[in-house]
């Protein structure tokens, strides 16, 4: 088994190797069973793509080579410790470790706040600064009612 020293300085250096090429300073690397099975760099710049965090995009990646969205017995190290968004991603994907280097106060220091994210996930969607208007549609459990019924599908 590699140190996992080995797999953070990878996610490490993707990120510093990223920054002359356009991308954000963010890396990650994704691995199952001593085995890298993706890695990728921040790429929201390059493809002008706010979704386009290296966890994200790793996560991505895996998903499609190991061909099922659950990525349970994965490991993630990143450069740093993942925003609300890539953390939410983390949980769908199921993987069950992170491994990361700086955190978001580093985060925050290079220009990455995160914090007012934080802070809003734990606010009622009435009270958070960005506009959320729920309407009551009379279809709106159509899609769900169909779902359950759907014999094709793949839970996740």
């Amino acid at each position: 088994m590699k140190n996992r020293l080995q797999y953070l300085e990878m996610a490490i250096s993707i990120a510093e190797e990223g920054i002359n090429k356009g991308y954000g300073p963010f890396g990650a690397v994704i691995v199952k069973d001593d085995k890298i099975i993706a890695k990728a760099a921040n790429c929201v710049t390059l493809k002008n793509d706010p979704t386009a965090h290296a966890e994200v995009l790793a996560i991505r990646e895996a998903a499609n080579i190991l061909g099922k969205p659950d990525l349970d017995g994965c490991e993630i190290y990143t450069s740093c410790e993942p925003c609300p968004m890539c953390l939410g991603a983390i949980y769908w994907a199921g993987i069950k470790k992170v491994i990361y280097a700086a955190d978001r106060v580093d985060a925050a220091d290079a220009g990455f706040n995160d914090k007012f994210i934080y802070d809003e996930i734990f606010l009622d969607p009435i009270d958070r600064n960005l506009e959320f208007m729920k309407i009551n549609h009379p279809k709106a459990w159509n899609p769900f009612e169909t779902w359950k019924n759907y014999e094709g599908k793949i839970p996740y």
